[in-house]
């Protein structure tokens, strides 16, 4: 990839709409644009200028169209030949001009905002193709900010997880991280860890100097005192992964407990078919919610009984095919009834598995005297004809997403599965250090083992990754950011 291209891309999505914004990234970024715009103002660093896009005329000055008015004047009416080589004005647009390097790349970038037609976007793009700018590949604007140090990995990672974002929990997550969370938590650990590589080296180099080397017991406690904020790091994924990715919820239960009405009122919509009849969700239905700002698909399954017939059967061995997949279940029993073998054997089927067991139909008077032994913890009490029950219901789920770790009161937390491997990778490399220590191994060995952490930790901010990782990672990005 060459840093010196112009390059051009369209940076609103597909399709039609009121704006449409056209990025133009690089150092003939002003050169390019100029002969297209007809400004009533020079372009000016962090400004925006009203401008008439125009199809450029070969040997039409740009301030031509400036200069016809006298011409007009002149004569009175405007000749022919003159009137044929105005510059054809396409739409209006603003333009925003920011300089290096005081920009997202750091280049000169110019941005075209001009009515969300495709077809004028396209062309604007083609115009700048044809003067000399390179179209650009998926995430190259956010691999420039990268590549010329103006932000590092983790916050190009985060501006994708952004982009993404399907709730505004995860939004400010992301934008967390944008701003660098991860690498101003990361970043005391890994001066720790230099600076132990850095009294070993001393040791080792100038061991004719004087220099004291260290005793087992302080390289051990310095060890310790970079593992300990790495394995607190690592804790976090379980919830960062969730927030990054979310999570499926199955909704299990015999027929006509109420699972289709229970999931309607967590989806707050008419989402399922409700009848008295037992047996009538046939087919697996499912929605996502978000639940805490956490995407959650819920999964509503078919009633788990002896199969009345083949269409029944198929739906029952697809719920329990959600059931296996889910990463979190809801059992649903009839709290105005007496449990059945069918809920005995459901309960049996999920222990070991994170379960939340709802009591529906709580308002039946019937319900009273329920209860569940199954020994499985989140019991509630629930009506979804009422709506009873539901806001404990809610903070159940987000109980079972959050755990006990408490990640989520936290800033720089791991979301990536990449960061996560890496941090794993350096608690090893870590660990190995303490067993070199322990086994009175040399200290230029005991060094590689070290080096070998702080090199994990380096890739995770970028310090120290391959081309073909930082390909893979902004090839995910749409073009034009």
């Amino acid at each position: 990839m060459n840093l010196d291209d112009t390059i051009v891309a369209i940076a609103t999505p597909p399709g039609r709409g009121g704006i449409g914004v056209v990025r133009l990234a690089g150092p003939r970024a002003r050169e390019i644009a100029k002969p297209l715009l007809r400004l009533k103002h020079e372009m000016e660093a962090g400004r925006a200028t009203f401008a008439e896009l125009v199809e450029p005329c070969a040997g039409t000055s740009q301030n031509f169209a400036e200069s016809v008015p006298g011409a007009g004047q002149r004569t009175g009416v405007s000749a022919p030949h003159e009137s044929f080589s105005l510059p054809q004005r396409i739409d209006e647009v603003v333009v925003t001009y920011f300089a290096k390097p005081h920009s997202y790349t750091t280049d000169d970038i110019i941005e075209i905002a001009a009515h969300g037609s495709p077809v004028v976007l396209r062309h604007i793009v083609e115009l700048c193709l044809g003067a000399g700018a390179r179209l650009a590949q998926p995430g190259e604007f956010t691999m420039r900010a990268f590549l010329n140090g103006r932000i590092d990995l983790t916050q190009a990672e985060a501006v994708r997880d952004l982009i993404d974002s399907q709730t505004l929990y995860q939004a400010k997550i992301a934008a967390q991280q944008v701003e660098g969370a991860l690498s101003r938590r990361l970043q005391p650990v890994k001066q720790k860890l230099v600076e132990l590589i850095a009294v070993l080296e001393a040791g080792i180099d100038f061991a004719e100097d004087d220099v004291s080397v260290q005793p087992d017991s302080a390289i051990l406690e310095r060890t310790a005192a970079v593992r300990g904020p790495l394995e607190q790091l690592a804790s976090t994924f379980a919830y960062g992964k969730v927030v990054h990715q979310g999570l499926t919820l199955a909704i299990v239960g015999r027929p006509n407990v109420g699972k289709s009405s229970l999931f309607n009122r967590l989806v707050e919509r008419e989402r399922a078919i409700v009848t008295a009849s037992p047996g009538t969700t046939r087919d697996l239905v499912s929605e996502t919610v978000a639940i805490g700002g956490i995407p959650i698909q819920l999964v509503d399954t078919a009633g788990i009984r002896q199969a009345l017939d083949e269409a029944e059967s198929i739906g029952i061995r697809k719920s329990m095919e959600a059931l296996a997949d889910a990463d979190l279940v809801l059992i649903v029993l009839d709290a105005s009834q007496p449990g059945t073998a069918e809920d005995e054997e459901l309960l049996r089927h999920t222990q070991g598995r994170p379960t939340i067991i709802v009591g529906n139909k709580c308002d039946l008077e019937a319900s009273g005297q329920w209860s569940v032994s199954s020994g499985q913890s989140g019991e509630i009490r629930a009506s979804a004809l009422t709506g009873e029950g539901i806001p404990e219901l809610r903070a159940e789920i987000l109980h079972h997403i959050g755990g006990e770790t408490g990640a989520q009161a936290e800033a720089g937390f791991l979301t990536n599965v990449r960061h996560q491997g890496l941090v794993q990778d350096s608690l090893a490399a870590l660990d190995a250090a303490t067993g070199a220590v322990t086994a009175k191994v040399p200290h230029e060995m005991l060094l590689l083992d070290l080096y070998n952490a702080l090199r994990s930790l380096d890739a995770i901010t970028g310090a120290t990754t391959t081309d073909d990782i930082l390909n893979l990672i902004f090839s995910t990005f749409c073009i034009g950011k």
